[in-house]
């Protein structure tokens, strides 16, 4: 069987969180035997999808996580950064024909609920492996 190459779109904004998601990440595509190849970190989750496009446009990028942590402020901001980031990273799924994991918590969610939510790293790596594995067969 052909081993998975990922890869990974993480945040740098909030990174005392992301870091945990990206150690997640990591510790479970270890455990099912796939590998985050290729790793970018950009400013926020704003960012994301150029970089998300730049991975999916590589032939050895099977699939691509991205991880980030969307904290409510004291405006909307949190609701326009992710709706705007999701829509995006969603439609380049589509275009690319690969899967894209959206492992991105928020909006509206406290700095505690992000931490209790740092699974989203893991399971970000599930989703990708099991979209990959279900479009394969």
């Amino acid at each position: 069987m052909k081993k998975y190459k990922l890869g990974m779109v993480a945040a740098e904004f909030n990174f005392d969180i992301t870091s945990m998601m990206i150690e997640r990440a990591r510790s479970e595509a270890e455990f099912l035997d796939v590998e985050i190849s290729r790793t970018i970190m950009v400013p926020g989750v704003f960012d994301m999808p150029l970089a998300v496009k730049k991975l999916l446009e590589s032939r050895d990028i099977d699939a691509v996580i991205t991880l980030g942590a969307v904290i409510e402020g004291e405006t909307d901001h949190d609701d326009v950064v992710i709706s705007h980031a999701s829509r995006k990273i969603a439609d380049l799924a589509l275009e690319f024909n690969k899967p894209v994991a959206f492992g991105v918590t928020g909006p509206g969610m406290t700095r505690l609920q992000a931490i209790d939510r740092i699974e989203k790293g893991r399971e970000a790596v599930d989703v990708a492996v099991k979209m990959l594995k279900r479009l394969s067969a």
